[in-house]
């Protein structure tokens, strides 16, 4: 199901994820746990520059979970208040962290806060499953996946999580039953 906890070190994670392979960023995120367990934003801002960039934290990712930190660390940000939100408000509220993109967003209430009708449009892996799925020449757009996903409503959620496990059923080489 690919649960997480809420909170900090999720979204932190998260920012990891964005525009890498999965098992890069989870060996980043294992080295920052080696330095800064557990993992909170206090701790995580007493890391210096040379040591996140030895974990394996870009410039520009540095300077995301740096202001993730800040914000939380001040109050600007309550991950427990966003946790009660309905989807749009709490979707609203992560898209105003500089870092936190609307995939980011997704990923955290669709894991995070398991919010059931979260359809992460621009997840790359959903996007191929459709593809390979519908048997699409060309991988579809934003817009068009938000159209393949309206049927799915209240649960695109569990749409989401299916077409992952076909995704990686596919990379792993088997080939599940069923079509899209």
């Amino acid at each position: 199901m690919w649960n997480r906890k809420p909170g900090f070190a999720t979204l932190l994670y998260i920012i990891l994820e964005q525009q890498v392979s999965l098992a890069s960023a989870r060996a980043a995120y294992a080295r920052l746990l080696d330095v800064a367990s557990p993992l909170t934003p206090k701790r995580f801002l007493e890391l210096d520059g040379d040591s996140l960039r030895r974990i394996g934290f870009s410039r520009q990712k540095t300077g995301y979970a740096r202001g993730l930190a800040r914000s939380i660390e001040s109050g600007g940000l309550n991950l427990s208040v966003v946790g009660r939100m309905s989807d749009g408000a709490a979707r609203r509220v992560l898209l105003e962290q500089r870092g936190i993109g609307p995939w980011s967003a997704d990923i955290y209430l669709l894991q995070a806060l398991r919010r059931p009708d979260v359809w992460p449009n621009s997840d790359l892996a959903l996007i191929v499953a459709i593809q390979d799925l519908r048997g699409l020449d060309e991988r579809p757009g934003f817009e068009e996946v938000e159209e393949i996903g309206e049927p799915w409503r209240p649960w695109r959620a569990v749409a989401a999580r299916m077409l992952w496990h076909y995704y990686l059923s596919r990379r792993r080489g088997s080939e599940p039953n069923g079509m899209l």
